[in-house]
């Protein structure tokens, strides 16, 4: 394959790419306007409903390093066929399913679809990344995010425009269907992904190859971080509501408006996330990007204004968009470690934070108060920036 069709299949290969991450954020923002309806159906608590979405967690975690052995089999781009097709078909299912114990297996298919779909889509994406030789992590994340704004207003407006949820449930699965389909030609096949893969990894020590990949040093650092990174977002995305409503006063209809400002921020930062990472170092985008997450949630806890409060919830978006992609990026060139292994790890790492971290800060706000919940979410992200500089002066 000469220079030139080696770029227009790159090229191919990015765009298809980014239908992807659009789908996935599609899928998974299409459930939340789903929920009051299967809450009503099933007559379930606010109690019980929660441990029901546990189950689309453990389903999605559970799957992630699954995801990176069936990726070393397969391939990536076959990965994000059959995994599609899981999360398309079971999402509509979810609305016919008449009792918990059905609803709970669901929803472990579910987000076991969405969670391979996530591992699989990202180590292509980093592949796809080291061909082209320039950043794109960022623009892939953010048409997730952008995924995830137009999934829940799409099915929204379906539903409020007189279809019933489940054929709107359909409409949304169909869509999702056929826009994987139509890109999964243009998508790297194994045999080009693994000959991408050697070139930018240094084969294993046979001294290495006796350890558990997982339990690299690099890996389970980069892990870590992302720990705390997706648990900022865990934290705006199931506690920026009741912040506002408790904390500030805000009234309940518009206790939304923050997490809404937070992820538009985030879009708009991951959309602009390339050009930056490919201007500055990506070690200043880690640094500084936590750093203004940190000031956000200094914002959001200490103003008694409502704009500056939101002005907060923009600030952690714009700190903490482009951090992740920076960290999947670098997991896909670590020494020693195949992107098969180490993508899964840090994407398990990763969501735990997501979605145990928003516990944890339940845990510390029931016996404190949900500032300070905040605040050592602030104190996190702080922590990343202080490791990424140690890191980066070591290197």
């Amino acid at each position: 394959m000469n220079s030139s069709t080696l770029a227009i299949h790159t090229n191919k290969a990015r765009f298809g790419t980014q239908a992807i991450f659009l789908v996935c954020g599609l899928g998974i923002s299409s459930w939340a306007p789903m929920v009051p309806y299967v809450k009503d159906r099933l007559g379930l608590d606010e109690s019980s409903i929660g441990l029901l979405l546990l189950f689309l967690g453990a389903g999605a975690i559970l799957m992630m390093p699954v995801t990176g052995w069936l990726i070393s089999k397969l391939g990536s781009r076959r990965v994000i066929l059959g995994a599609t097709v899981v999360m398309s078909t079971a999402l509509p299912l979810l609305l016919l399913m008449n009792s918990p114990v059905t609803m709970a297996l669901m929803l472990f298919l579910f987000g076991s679809g969405v969670g391979s779909v996530d591992v699989a889509m990202n180590a292509h994406g980093v592949q796809v990344q080291n061909l082209s030789d320039k950043p794109i992590m960022s623009s892939l994340h953010g048409l997730f995010s952008v995924g995830g704004l137009l999934g829940s207003l799409g099915i929204g407006f379906l539903i409020r425009s007189g279809l019933e949820p489940l054929w709107a449930a359909v409409a949304i699965s169909c869509l999702l269907v056929i826009l994987m389909l139509s890109q999964y030609k243009v998508l790297l096949d194994a045999d080009t992904e693994q000959q991408v893969m050697a070139r930018f990894t240094t084969p294993p020590s046979e001294t290495f190859r006796s350890k558990v990949s997982w339990l690299h040093g690099q890996v389970l650092f980069l892990g870590a971080l992302c720990f705390a990174s997706f648990l900022s977002e865990g934290a705006m995305l199931d506690w920026g509501a009741i912040f506002l409503r408790d904390t500030k006063g805000v009234e309940e209809s518009l206790a939304g408006i923050g997490y809404a400002a937070f992820s538009v921020a985030m879009a708009v930062m991951r959309l602009l996330g390339d050009g930056i990472v490919s201007r500055i170092s990506s070690a200043t985008v880690v640094i500084a990007g936590s750093l203004i997450g940190v000031a956000g949630f200094g914002l959001l806890i200490f103003s008694p204004w409502l704009v500056v409060t939101l002005a907060g919830f923009v600030l952690v978006g714009i700190g903490a968009a482009n951090i992740v992609p920076v960290f999947f990026s670098e997991g896909g060139r670590l020494r020693d470690v195949p992107s098969s292994v180490a993508i899964p790890a840090i994407t398990t790492m990763g969501y735990a934070g997501q979605l145990a971290g928003p516990a944890i800060l339940g845990f510390l706000a029931q016996r404190t108060s949900l500032p300070t919940a905040f605040g050592f979410t602030g104190l996190l992200l702080f922590l990343v920036a202080v490791a990424y500089f140690v890191k980066s002066k070591k290197n």
